[in-house]
């Protein structure tokens, strides 16, 4: 089976399954207790929490881990404000119009009490434009949120200039990572981002496990969305799930260097080009700056149905994005570039894990042609 749906979620990393099975099996203590197995398996997870702030340029005190980048977002939005640090008669909150469905659902939510929802579309590559964003700000806005590399397209948002607009305004930002987290440079302080989401499966850690940046954290008043024994700075109640945020470590220790690697396989690039060679009619819904192992493609002269039909067993393949490939509307995103519910409906999102290879691209570029109408 060639899988080619790692945005989605991305398999797990061999030594992730090592060190997951070695922390199972070694540090079951919780890292609550003050005995000398609860301070090890203590001083472990605080171990990744460095790892990752260094990643991201916060501090360790700035990380919550959470079960993944759907809690960490629900932290970004009800936790800050709800609070009581924030001023009341500030209810206006702008997000894109190609966000993860959790944040419309959140936003859905936040209507019902009060808030007001103004959405920004990308252009016709798929970006989420600064001018599109300052646009729509107001006296009241109190939240801006803009995911950083979209999930479905690979496009890669300039959150620096987006965040700097919001800094100068004194409006909270936040940024979805899942999606480019260990794939690209991220930094909080030159991205003026007071939020940022992250999920562990999609770098080739365990499913389960994510973590949420906010900045200053220890001087704000938030309201926990799990009320719990005051784990995790009283914000995320519950026993800290120690192995799974071991395997989460192992990932953001290892996943970069696998992704460097992959990145210098040109693997779009070489898709495209076959696509070409063979005279296969394609559109590529985003532009060449995409982070690397994402495209999506429009495929007009493809039976869809046949292609997925004949080659199930084959290919793992994406038509929308995975929250919603169950569903029969078409995708969100890429409704919001413009295309119809048809052309939706031929439009694949195929996205690479780091061992893939020009001959399984070569065995998915014929099976493309094979499905021409």
């Amino acid at each position: 089976m060639i899988y080619l749906d790692s945005a989605a979620s991305y398999p797990l990393l061999p030594e992730v399954r090592t060190s997951l099975m070695h922390a199972f099996e070694n540090t079951y203590a919780n890292s609550a207790s003050s005995h000398i197995l609860g301070e090890s398996a203590l001083s472990k997870v605080d171990e990744v929490r460095e790892d990752l702030a260094d990643l991201i340029g916060a501090y360790p005190s700035e990380i919550i881990f959470t079960s993944g980048a759907t809690e960490s977002n629900n932290i970004a939005f009800k936790s800050l404000l709800l609070s009581k640090e924030l001023a009341p008669t500030k209810k206006h909150i702008v997000i894109s119009a190609i966000e993860h469905k959790c944040v419309f659902a959140i936003c859905e939510y936040l209507k019902t009490i009060g808030f007001e929802i103004s959405i920004v579309l990308p252009n016709s590559c798929g970006i989420i434009e600064a001018e599109s964003v300052k646009k729509e700000l107001r006296e009241d806005t109190v939240l801006v949120s803009i995911m950083h590399v979209n999930n479905e397209l690979g496009s890669v948002n300039p959150i620096s200039e987006i965040g700097s607009l919001c800094f100068e305004r004194g409006i909270l930002f936040h940024s979805d990572a899942a999606q480019s987290f260990g794939k690209t440079p991220i930094d909080v302080d030159d991205m003026n981002v007071d939020i940022m989401s992250f999920s562990a499966h999609k770098i080739g850690g365990p499913k389960g496990i994510g973590a949420v940046y906010i900045r200053d954290l220890r001087k704000r008043d938030i309201l926990p969305v799990i009320h719990g024994a005051g784990q995790e700075q009283g914000i995320r109640g519950g026993t800290v799930a120690a192995p799974l945020i071991i395997g989460f470590g192992t990932a953001i220790s290892l996943f970069p260097e696998y992704y460097e690697d992959f990145s210098k396989k040109n693997i779009r690039s070489y898709l495209l080009n076959q696509l070409q060679e063979l005279g296969v009619e394609f559109i590529v819904n985003s532009n060449e700056n995409n982070l690397p192992h994402i495209v999506s493609l429009s495929l007009p002269k493809t039976n869809s149905s046949l292609l997925v039909r004949d080659n199930e067993q084959t290919f793992c393949l994406a038509q929308g994005s995975a929250c919603s490939s169950k569903e029969i509307e078409a995708s969100h995103v890429l409704t919001a570039l413009g295309l119809s519910r048809e052309e939706a409906e031929f439009t694949f999102r195929i996205s690479f894990t780091n061992d893939i290879t020009h001959e399984n691209i070569d065995h998915l570029v014929l099976a493309i042609k094979k499905a021409a109408i």
